[in-house]
């Protein structure tokens, strides 16, 4: 980040999700209180679920994506993300992966709304020059994005993962309203 401008985090929900559901409304709330600029976009989902819809409401609810962002990423998601580190010319302060995966799950559901997000040969090199500093959460109970998975993700970004135990899949479903783990980063 450059100066002392705070930065822009966009908080990117996933599949079935909204920006009011597991803990994003908890850290958007604790990152407006001190003063970051915080959006968390409505995505399509399940209808109209695809990278290219995703990518028209970003434009039209984030203004831009530079060195002060941090993307925020779960699920489908943390997918996303890679699509838009992908797309940039600069890199973004930090991406946080929660639960991210690459490949099908394995889910038939999952698997055809996640569609054009995985099916995609993503160039690492250029999503690993503009991801910034990179943190990856998974939790060690995983029943929809396997650790394999996760994994795979974590080697392709060159990144650790950072094991969670009895996370789940980091959502409401298994408590979590709150990510503490988050804040800890920023």
């Amino acid at each position: 980040m450059k100066g002392n401008k705070l930065s822009d985090i966009v908080i990117i929900h996933g599949t079935g999700g909204t920006p009011e559901s597991n803990w994003f409304p908890w850290l958007a709330k604790k990152l407006t209180v001190v003063g970051h600029n915080v959006y968390v976009p409505k995505f399509p989902t399940p209808e109209n679920q695809s990278v290219d819809s995703w990518r028209a409401a970003l434009a039209s609810a984030v203004p831009t994506i530079d060195e002060n962002t941090i993307l925020i990423g779960h699920s489908c998601g943390a997918t996303f993300m890679l699509h838009i580190l992908e797309s940039l010319n600069a890199p973004v302060a930090k991406s946080i992966f929660v639960s991210g995966f690459t490949e099908k799950l394995g889910n038939e559901f999952f698997d055809t709304l996640n569609k054009t997000f995985i099916e995609h040969d993503f160039d690492w090199k250029k999503v690993r020059d503009n991801m910034g500093a990179a943190t990856l959460f998974h939790g060690d109970n995983d029943p929809y994005v396997p650790i394999a998975a996760a994994q795979k993700l974590s080697d392709a970004l060159q990144t650790p993962l950072t094991i969670i135990p009895n996370g789940g899949h980091l959502n409401a479903e298994f408590g979590y309203t709150e990510f503490p783990e988050i804040l800890k980063i920023l």
